[in-house]
Order: C-alpha cells, then structure tokens, then sequence
C-alpha cells in the first residue's frame, strides 16, 4: 500500500504510479508491447509509454509531436531508437530499477539510450555505476540537469532520426585561408584576426613556422604569451618520447 506522501513524491520524480518508472509492471497490462518495434517510430511522432504520464520533461517536448503508445521503452524516437528514463535520485533508491528495465528492453533497438536526469547534489558515485552499467549493456549515456534539457535531448533525436550525418558535422571551408586560420586558431588564445596578421606577415604557414618567438611578438596584437605559446606549439614533437636510462 502507497502512502500519500510517497505517492506524491514518485509522481514529482515523473515516475509515479501513472505509469513512471515506479510501476510494477511496467510494461502496460499485457507486459509487452502491442505493436512490433519495427513497426513504430516510423512517423514523425516520439511515442511515449504510460508509464511516463505526469514525467515533467513532456511539457517541454515541443518541437516534435508525441503521443502515448504500449512500448516496452519509456521513448520510441524511431525505428532503430529508443531511450530510458532515469533519475539519480530514483536508483539511489531503486538500484536494480534499471537493470530489470534493461532485460526486458532487450535487443529490440540498435540505439538504445539512457537517458539520466541528474538531481541530487553529489551523483558521481551513481554516475560512475551507471555509466559502467551502459557500458556492458551498450547503451548510451545521455546526462541532463533539468527536465528541460531532457526534453530538448528527446527532440534532437527525433528531428534528425532521417538526415544524414553531414547535418551534424562542423561545416570547414576549404579555400586556403580558411584552413590556415582554422589551425592557427587551435593554440589557446589565438584568435583570427591574430591569424590573419600572421599570414599577411609571413605569406604562408611555412613562413610561420620558421619565424621565431622575437619575430613573432612583433606582430600587431600578438603579444609574447601568444608568441610563445605558437611557437612552442609549432616546435614541439607531437609525441613525446621517454628518455633512455643512461
């Protein structure tokens, strides 16, 4: 029998008898999934299980459209996508929560993630489990602050579930300059307009690298702690070799 008191409590933790983590069953009435995983998240909406109903980050899922479904995940972001929610303050409590979860999750998904809500003040003994936990399940890891970025994180994997993987990576010109001010700019506090200088300066990378730290101060806004910290970063060997016992 649920006191009030505890009742109220699971249901802020989003995982309250209204189908959050706290169920028992946690599969809907018939323990499992009424439709195959292969036919679900094919349209554009997350389905959402029950047993999240009342979990706070569904008031800020606003971007993608969502709606409640029988699934065995707590999210279905897509055909070969699905996520868990967690909180640290519940498996502190609820430690084997998660891997009964797991188990019956299975290897419906070839991306299954677990996505963590981090609300306690110290969660780095949970975390290290956790994540030792997603480690041997191969499942990601996914860590949020706030119900908010939870939701955001439930939205990303939603809306680019069909683009290629070109969307996500950082655009980098190609034209020459481009490339040079993207390599100078790597060294701590080197900026592009310091970039620019240089290369009006030298003429080339090449001219660059063969400047030394005296040459290299007297460009305009450089300054010697950005000077010697390109040189050094253009001198030193990329690995570091042991010294030989003499």
């Amino acid at each position: 029998m649920v006191t009030g008191e505890e009742e109220t409590q699971r249901k802020e933790e989003g995982q309250g008898s209204e189908g959050g983590q706290g169920s028992e069953q946690g599969q809907g009435s018939g323990g499992g999934p009424s439709v195959a995983p292969y036919l679900l998240g094919s349209g554009s909406s997350i389905i959402v299980s029950p047993r999240q109903r009342g979990n706070p980050i569904l008031k800020f899922v606003r971007s993608v459209p969502w709606e409640f479904g029988d699934v065995v995940p707590d999210y279905v972001l897509g055909r070969t996508t699905c996520a868990l929610f967690l909180s640290v303050r519940y498996h502190n409590l609820n430690p084997n929560y998660i891997h009964e979860r797991l188990r019956l999750l299975g290897n419906s998904f070839s991306l299954r993630v677990l996505l963590l809500q981090v609300d306690v003040k110290d969660p780095h003994h949970a975390l290290r489990e956790l994540a030792r936990i997603c480690i041997m399940a191969d499942c990601t890891l996914i860590l949020a602050w706030s119900p908010e970025e939870a939701g955001r994180y439930l939205e990303t994997y939603k809306s680019y579930e069909k683009k290629p993987a070109d969307v996500l990576k950082e655009q980098v010109q190609k034209d020459y300059l481009s490339k040079v001010t993207d390599c100078l700019t790597s060294v701590k506090s080197v900026n592009k307009t310091n970039a620019i200088t240089l290369l009006s300066t030298f003429s080339s990378m090449e001219g660059i690298i063969k400047a030394s730290k005296e040459e290299l101060v007297l460009c305009p806004g450089l300054g010697p702690l950005k000077a010697r910290r390109l040189h050094d970063v253009l001198h030193q060997p990329f690995l570091k070799c042991s010294k030989k016992d003499s």
